[in-house]
């Protein structure tokens, strides 16, 4: 879990993902001599942040978003959030301006003239500070790494766990493409481009999307690994049912997940205008966009399990 460890880490927002980029292409540089294959690695100018890793001749390119949620400084001491994060009072947030390092704490402040649409008060985060932080700063959870036999617990596993689970996949990698996108916490976008860069260059149109999904009413933790079958998207079911009798075949555990609203970079593959077949596949966690976001050993293990099967079994 070492490496999870350190993705977790790393600090980067919706629009700001330069760090956890460098970190990919360094991490890919430093190991890819101990993997099976090497892969090309597409990155830089035309990219933006995105970075595309491809093995052979590949039919299936896992996605995995490195953006994650938080909070950008604005006037005053108010905080302007970045995706939709979930901490409440007290939590920690860190970053840096020109005047230094950061290490604040939110504060959720009701607006005593201003309702939302159902009649109750509005809230506004604000971060206390020593200083008043430079506008335009982005801040994070403070990562606080929790670990036992039975879970992981920590800031920002959605989705350093899939883009975790996508390195790994590198190293027995024969044919296959790696596509780790930008913006899908803060409006997607980026897995549309990426996806037109994999169709026209590799006629790849299989998609499996590495991410994690919400522990619910019918999903729960410690009880195997979740297959959307929808959410905000609809994926093509012929495509959804070959993954779900491949997980069947492989004994792995598994959960059906059907909801109406979220969605992933699935969604963006869907609104694009190449036929791109796509379906979610990732474990459960608890505490979604919050600093205490959880996850079981067991739904990380059927997880990984599952995806090294499906990308032998959809060639």
């Amino acid at each position: 879990m070492e490496l999870l460890k350190k993705l977790c880490a790393v600090q980067a927002t919706s629009g700001d993902e330069q760090s956890i980029s460098q970190f990919i292409i360094e991490y890919v540089i430093e190991n890819r001599d101990h993997w099976a294959n090497k892969p090309e690695i597409f990155a830089g100018e035309g990219f933006q942040d995105a970075v595309v890793l491809v093995f052979g001749r590949p039919k299936v390119s896992v996605f995995a978003h490195m953006d994650s949620v938080g909070y950008v400084a604005a006037y005053g001491n108010r905080l302007v959030k970045i995706g939709g994060p979930k901490a409440e009072t007290g939590a920690v947030l860190i970053g840096q301006d020109s005047q230094g390092y950061i290490e604040c704490t939110l504060e959720k402040v009701e607006e005593h003239d201003e309702k939302d649409k159902d009649g109750k008060k509005k809230e506004i985060n604000k971060y206390i500070f020593s200083r008043e932080i430079d506008r335009g700063t982005t801040l994070h959870y403070k990562p606080d790494w929790r670990e036992d036999d039975e879970s992981i617990q920590c800031c920002y596993l959605d989705n350093r766990l899939g883009v975790w689970n996508a390195l790994k996949l590198c190293e027995k990698a024969e044919n296959l493409a790696i596509a780790f996108s930008t913006y899908e916490e803060h409006g997607g976008g980026t897995a549309q481009f990426l996806g037109r860069f994999l169709y026209k260059s590799f006629a790849c149109r299989q998609a499996l999307i590495s991410d994690v999904t919400l522990v619910s009413e019918g999903i729960k933790a410690g009880e195997g690994v979740a297959i959307t079958m929808r959410d905000r998207g609809i994926p093509r079911q012929k495509y959804v049912q070959k993954i779900i009798r491949i997980a069947m075949a492989f004994n792995i555990k598994f959960q059906l997940e059907i909801e109406d609203a979220g969605g992933s970079d699935g969604n963006q593959l869907q609104a694009s205008s190449y036929p791109w077949d796509w379906c979610f596949v990732g474990a459960p966690e608890a505490n979604y966009h919050s600093p205490d976001e959880k996850v079981f050993k067991s739904d990380i293990a059927e997880m990984r399990a599952l995806y090294e099967a499906l990308i032998l079994e959809l060639q």
